[in-house]
Formats: structure tokens, C-alpha cells, sequence
């Protein structure tokens, strides 16, 4: 049976972090999604075959990359796409969305454009300073809010930030876009060790600073406990810093594959990942690496910021503290670890409500009949 192509786009294909899209558009069943992007990155891997690129690392590419981006002008990318007879387009993060608007209207294709996170929550002169993309989201911002076919916003709390904006909330559609329950799911022969396991990049809005302020607190009376954080950024230098000049116990591990990160989940007893409100107003959309661990029978500590309480039901399937409140943290982190009935429960109902609410496969389906339903409207 012969599925209809759809464009994926995204500016980069496709960084480490992006996994939540490439495990989307794997999942569709009935639409072949092909991937295409202003700029090819170093990270996850991509059917080659349904991949297309303006630049692929050279001079000439970079210099079409940014004529592409400033006025949306790239004739090879055009009748590559043109070729495929694509039915819809699917932009992720708002900023690529107005890098692609251009295309769309030229192939007179309905577009749908999913918010992921700082994209909505950005102040516009942090977006001003910002990079080409973000220069041209502020420039265009206005006629995606009047094209586009269709919003997606990845939680409640980013829907509201896209309607205190002025986007028109009759087009803004709550979908999360889900975990697969299949690869995320723990083995109960594997013992879980002392572990607080941070995942995330090491910058402002992740709080990780706010971690190893609680985990200070938490080691001066159970040394045992270990923090072991994943992932790397700008502030690396710092924390090592603050770890080490603060905690007996801690391991930076930087980047790590998929298959390690999800080993650190089967083994961890607690996941903690304190995200705030940046300065630049970058927040915590949803976080997809809170259902993941909790898909894992990990139940989670946190603050109740963006929209973290969306993903980790508080007292449920995890504890949420107010925003930059160590010593909640760090109580919140010692009562799971030392109540192994509450620990059982938590571990339960996050496995749970991750399989009710945030199952990847059930998930596409549902964006499977958006798709439809947009792709309809247009005929």
C-alpha cells in the first residue's frame, strides 16, 4: 500500500538531543516521512535516503544556508522536495517553522508547526540577539501565525505561552509526543544502586546547580547517595567546580549514547533534573526525559516549573518542589530514598501513567489523524 511522503524540517538535522523526532517520524505508519534541513550536524543518524540537505558543511553550502534562511530561496531544495509530492509539511521548534514558511507557500503545501520549548517562551530580545533563524522567527512571526494550517504545542503550559503571544488558540492543538514504551521499560532482574542521576544539557534552564546544592545537603547525611549527571554544555567548568569543592560523592559522565543513558535509568533509584526559568525565558516545556524515566520504573524529584507537572504527577509518580527550593529538593530526595514502600509506589504508577498517557505508538496515531484531519482541509 502505497503512504503518502510528508516533509519533516527541522534547521539541523539532527542534533543528539532531537531524539523525541526522529522516534516520531519512525513511528508513522501511514505517511513516509522525509527529513529535510537547512544544515547537516554531527548526531543522530538518518535513512539516507529520505534525507535533504541545503548544507552540507562546505563554503557554497554554508553561503546557500543563509540565503535559504534570510529569503527563503533555495531552487535545488525546491524541486527535490517538489519531486517527492509531499502532502504536508511538519516544521519543528516555531523557528524552523518561519524558515520553512516560504517553502510551503511555494509548493502550496499545508503546514503543521510543532513547539518544543524556548521557541515559545523566548523573550524577543533575547530571540533579536540571537542567531539568522531567530532574527528571521521575529520577522516572520506574524505571517506563520496567519499560514499556518495548524500549531502544536508539546504541553498545556506551552499552549498558553503561544496564546499570551497572540498566536490564535482555535489553531494551537496539546499533543505530547510520547516515549516508546517497547525500548523504555526496566528489568526487574537488574538491582538499583544509591544513584541521583541528572540527564540533561548543562545549562541555566536544567538547574543542575540547584542539584548539587541539594545533594550537599542529602550526602552530609547519606554519603552513599551518588549523583551521576549526563550530558554537557557551557556551564560544565562551574559545576564541576561547585561539585567538587561541595560533594564526597558525584560523577560526570558528559555526553552519552542512547543505550548508556538508558542503563544509568535501569540502575539509578532516584531521577532528578531541577529545571527553572532561564533569564532568556527558556523553561521546561515538558521534558520527554521525565517520561523516560519514569517509563523506567525511575521515579523523579524536581521543581514544579513549565510544564513539568504535566509529565511527573506530584506525590504520585514523583515529588515537585517550588522553583529554586533546595532544601525541599534535597528532602524530597532523601524521603524517597529512604522509604522503599513509597519508592515501589512511585516506581509503579510513573510506568503507569507513562503507558497511559505518553505511549509513543498510541501517540502517533493520534498526530497520524491531525495529519489527516489538516491534509483533508486542503482538498
Amino acid at each position: 500500500m502505497f503512504n503518502p511522503n510528508i516533509i519533516i524540517f527541522t534547521g539541523r538535522l539532527l542534533p543528539k538531543s532531537e531524539t523525541f523526532i526522529r522516534s516520531q517520524g519512525e513511528s508513522l505508519c501511514n505517511f513516509t516521512p522525509h527529513y529535510v534541513g537547512a544544515r547537516l550536524v554531527k548526531g543522530l543518524t538518518l535513512p539516507s535516503e529520505r534525507s535533504l540537505v541545503i548544507n552540507k558543511g562546505n563554503l557554497v553550502g554554508s553561503v546557500q544556508e543563509v540565503i535559504f534562511k534570510l529569503y527563503g530561496f533555495s531552487p535545488k531544495l525546491y524541486q527535490q522536495v517538489k519531486q517527492l509530492n509531499p502532502v504536508l509539511l511538519h516544521a519543528h521548534f516555531g523557528v524552523c517553522g518561519a524558515l520553512a514558511l516560504p517553502l510551503a507557500q511555494s509548493l502550496n503545501l499545508p503546514m503543521i508547526v510543532t513547539f518544543h520549548g524556548l521557541d515559545a517562551t523566548m523573550k524577543d530580545e533575547y530571540a533579536l540577539r540571537g542567531s539568522i533563524s531567530t532574527k528571521v522567527y521575529i520577522e516572520r512571526r506574524e505571517a506563520l501565525k496567519q499560514k499556518t494550517h495548524l500549531f502544536i504545542a508539546v504541553s498545556e503550559f506551552l499552549k498558553s505561552e503561544l496564546v499570551n503571544q497572540g498566536f490564535p488558540s482555535e489553531k494551537i492543538l496539546v499533543h505530547y509526543i510520547g516515549v516508546d514504551t517497547e525500548i523504555f521499560k526496566p528489568e526487574p532482574i537488574v538491582k538499583r544502586e544509591p544513584i541521583v542521576l541528572f540527564v540533561g544539557r548543562l545549562v541555566e534552564k536544567k538547574g543542575c546547580e540547584y542539584l548539587i546544592k541539594a545533594m550537599e545537603r542529602v550526602q552530609a547525611t547519606k554519603p552513599e547517595l551518588a549523583l551521576v549527571i549526563i550530558g554537557d554544555g557551557p556551564l560544565r567548568a562551574d559545576l564541576e567546580n561547585l561539585a567538587k569543592s561541595s560533594l564526597k560523592n558525584y560523577r560526570f559522565l558528559g555526553v552519552q549514547p542512547p543505550e548508556a543513558v538508558k542503563h544509568w535509568m535501569q540502575v539509578a533509584k532516584i531521577f532528578c533534573v531541577p529545571s527553572i526559568k532561564a533569564a532568556s525565558g527558556d523553561s521546561e516545556s515538558f521534558g520527554i526525559v521525565f517520561a523516560e524515566a519514569q517509563a523506567m520504573g525511575l521515579p523523579v524529584v524536581s521543581f514544579a516549573s513549565g510544564g513539568i507537572p504535566e509529565a511527573v504527577a506530584h506525590k504520585e509518580t514523583g515529588f515537585l518542589a517550588a522553583e529554586r527550593d533546595t532544601q525541599s529538593l534535597a528532602d524530597y530526595i532523601l524521603q524517597l530514598f529512604n522509604d522503599h514502600v513509597l519508592w515501589q509506589n512511585f516506581s509503579h504508577n510513573g510506568q503507569k501513567r507513562v503507558n497511559n498517557l505518553f505511549n509513543l505508538q498510541r501517540q502517533t496515531q493520534i498526530l497520524e489523524n491531525i495529519y489527516q484531519a489538516v491534509i483533508n482541509r486542503q482538498v
